[in-house]
């Protein structure tokens, strides 16, 4: 898949218009002026959802395909695996798996394997992060409590696919991954061991209304004339205008990204965000981050509209365990793959995370709303208010992540926390939407710098990652001054 900005990036064209410059925590008066009234709760995403209609030379599309039992219990309530093969017609590069249900877990294994688009050859079985409810918006709000939202695993990045394999297995099948099914064999114990298995006792149910979602990011060429780097979205629609007008209060409107700033001009537009600072600054030189525009955000996907929280307290690190086999020139396309992934399979209004961090440092605005402002994620279930997620690209239980990667963490974390007054290095109280690790209500000491297991329990941001925090928060804390 062709990227569409990592290391190379222009600057924001000559001419573009002038915006009224933002408060940090406030939307522009701009993007109020073009903001909609946001859709009705939406019914569930269709079979096929194509591009955009109103910017026809977006890229991009989802295919939703219903699982079928493999096994001798046909109904779908009972069968204990589910799966779907197709061996060719597809195109995708990631893939994943949802369900009716977003308060159902899924007990069991998820694999997959897919034909390349490029040699025909299939790739070996991978297993994908059943996720469950660790990720979302917080309960009781409307994003999470929209009748469009569904329960999902994590995303995984297959690279040019036109085929695809998938095995959804509840616990306690003892199945094999050779089980034959539809006609096709590799080798395993086969269905009779399968259903052999099945004898030793109760099993929990599969969610109901699986599904398995094949996402293509797009690979087409840039429009005639644009440079070879040029993101395909323009500002035709009124959410790409709205998206870009958010910014304006650090970049110009319609930029590609957010240019760095050495530690001085930094300090000077943290006084003229929010006046006069008493004492030493402490806030990290701004990082560069490409925008939305720039990694190719198909603006109409997403609810219109931003939600804001006061301030930001914590930042919550996370994987997106889609796996490590993109390059750096792919994580835009990746980016645009979870994008349509958590809005158009999972049903969130936008993307969850506020940032996002590939292999090579290259840092990326997440959910829309302003990258200085307090954008409302829906990263940490439970703990989205007064915080940021930042979606480390890759996925890190065994996995070393790159030091570039943590570097750009701790840069980002230095300058965002700072233009709240807040060190990297210490401790802050959260108070806990409802979770599986802390009940609503519950007031919690984290860490300003904390991995997303330390808010909900799951293995996320994963073992190697969450290793490397401690790092994370001293860089940035350095970073700040301090």
């Amino acid at each position: 898949m062709r990227g569409f900005l990592t290391s190379s990036i222009g600057q924001p064209s000559a001419g573009a218009p002038s915006i009224a410059v933002c408060s940090i925590g406030v939307p522009c008066a701009a993007a109020l002026a073009l903001a909609l009234p946001p859709p009705a709760s939406a019914a569930p995403a269709p079979a096929v959802v194509a591009p955009s209609a109103a910017d026809p030379a977006l890229p991009g599309s989802t295919r939703s395909l219903p699982l079928v039992p493999l096994s001798d219990e046909r109904d779908l309530g009972t069968a204990p695996e589910q799966g779907l093969y197709r061996p060719e017609g597809e195109h995708f590069s990631m893939v994943g798996v949802v369900w009716r249900d977003p308060g159902s877990e899924l007990r069991g294994r998820v694999r997959v394997r897919t034909r390349s688009a490029a040699t025909g050859k299939w790739s070996g079985w991978q297993d994908v992060e059943t996720h469950n409810a660790d990720h979302g918006a917080d309960p009781g709000t409307a994003e999470r409590d929209a009748r469009r939202v569904r329960g999902a695993t994590a995303p995984l990045w297959v690279g040019d696919a036109d085929g695809v394999d998938v095995r959804v297995r509840a616990d306690g099948t003892g199945a094999d991954d050779g089980a034959v099914v539809d006609g096709v064999a590799d080798g395993g114990g086969g269905a009779d061991d399968a259903r052999s298995s099945r004898k030793g006792g109760p099993r929990p149910p599969l969610p109901s209304g699986l599904r398995l979602e094949l996402v293509d990011p797009g690979d087409e060429a840039p429009p005639a004339g644009a440079p070879a780097d040029a993101p395909h979205t323009g500002l035709q629609t009124a959410a790409a205008r709205e998206a870009s007008a958010a910014n304006t209060d650090i970049t110009g409107f319609g930029a590609l990204q957010i240019p760095a700033l050495s530690k001085q001009a930094t300090e000077r537009e943290l006084t003229r965000l929010q006046g006069p600072v008493q004492g030493k600054p402490h806030i990290g030189p701004r990082p560069r981050i490409v925008t939305r525009r720039g990694w190719g955000a198909d603006e109409s996907l997403r609810q219109r509209g931003f939600s804001y929280a006061k301030k930001v307290k914590a930042a919550f690190v996370h994987h997106t365990a889609s796996g490590n086999t993109y390059s750096c020139t792919q994580a835009p396309s990746v980016i645009r793959s979870i994008y349509r992934y958590h809005v158009t399979s999972m049903g969130w209004r936008d993307m969850g995370y506020n940032f996002l961090v590939d292999k090579c440092g290259t840092i990326y605005e997440g959910r829309a709303g302003g990258a200085a402002k307090a954008v409302l994620g829906a990263h940490t279930a439970g703990f989205n208010s007064d915080t940021m997620g930042i979606g480390v690209i890759g996925t890190y239980g065994s996995a070393k992540p790159p030091k570039a990667t943590v570097t750009a963490v701790a840069r980002l974390t230095a300058w965002k926390l700072g233009l709240y007054g807040v060190n990297p290095r210490g401790k802050t109280y959260l108070t806990s939407a409802g979770g599986n690790l802390y009940p609503e209500g519950k007031k919690v000491r984290l860490n300003v710098i904390s991995g997303h297991r330390d808010g909900y329990a799951t293995e996320c941001p994963g073992k190697r990652l969450y290793a490397k925090l401690g790092k994370a928060r001293s860089n940035a804390a350095h970073y700040q001054g301090r």
